[in-house]
């Protein structure tokens, strides 16, 4: 029997938050750093328990996207992750059920994320639309492309009027910035 749990990072016990890092260690195979964590953490989190084993994982946390000269509010998605052996098995939308209910009811303008490759069925079967234009940040030195991440943003409207061909910048932070 599996259990879908939100919560948010400051509702985890220091267990529960160790059971998500060792998670999404594994499912990135070694690729998700100390930046990606920090990426992960500050926002509301979708668990998937069976047992009483993490078999799933993601988080929403706020950020800001400039598109056509507007601000926009946005529930940004991080770390979805599938233990192995569960995968495609339907943990990955349960965890996505969950986030896109928080999305829905938390006030956000829209949805984003970036996708990788394996996991575009999943988020384009939901209804996630890919970013068609041009992919930017609005880094410290001001708007700068991002052209390695076109055609890797997925974005669900929600109040925002969205142009997916025209530019989408992200807010700056430190390691990936999508």
């Amino acid at each position: 029997m599996t259990d879908v749990r939100t919560a948010h990072t400051s509702g985890l016990t220091d267990a529960e938050l160790a059971a998500v890092r060792a998670l999404v260690d594994d499912a990135f195979e070694g690729d998700f750093s100390d930046e990606d964590w920090d990426h992960t953490v500050g926002g509301m989190h979708a668990l998937v328990w069976e047992g009483g084993e993490l078999i799933g994982h993601g988080s929403l946390v706020q950020r800001r996207m400039l598109h056509r000269g507007q601000a926009l509010r946005a529930g940004y998605v991080e770390a979805v992750a599938v233990r192995g052996d569960r995968r495609r098995q339907g943990v990955a939308s349960a965890v996505m059920d969950a986030l896109e209910e928080v999305l829905r009811r938390g006030g956000y303008e829209l949805g984003a994320l970036g996708a990788a490759d394996e996991a575009v069925p999943l988020y384009a079967g939901r209804g996630w639309q890919q970013w068609r234009g041009p992919s930017a940040v609005l880094s410290p030195a001001g708007v700068q492309r991002t052209e390695e991440e076109d055609g890797c943003i997925y974005v669900m409207p929600l109040t925002a009027k969205l142009d997916l061909d025209g530019e989408l910048a992200c807010d700056w932070r430190p390691g990936d910035v999508w």
